[in-house]
């Protein structure tokens, strides 16, 4: 894995572009990625997908995108996307 793949490095660099999440939304992302046992480019994915949409962190979106996509069939990011786009995201 990249560091550039990484959630941690993900969220730096929201954090260097001026895009703040608070400590207790970095902590529900992380809750997030552990519940939906994901791989961490689902949960990156996820996350961009809910701040595009919503324009701020929605916690209950995040987790609805997170735990659509996290499903064992959806292995690549244009299947997920994909998958999104059907469920009207």
């Amino acid at each position: 894995m990249k560091q550039t793949d990484t959630l941690a490095y993900y969220l730096e660099d929201l954090w260097t572009k001026g895009f703040k999440l608070s400590d207790k939304d970095v902590h529900f992302i992380y809750f997030g990625k552990y519940s939906a046992n994901a791989e961490e480019w689902k949960v990156i994915l996820a996350l961009k997908v809910t701040l595009k949409l919503q324009q701020a962190f929605d916690p209950s979106f995040f987790i609805s995108v997170l735990e659509h996509i996290s499903s064992e069939e959806i292995t690549t990011r244009k299947q997920a996307y994909l998958s999104l786009e059907k469920q009207g995201i």
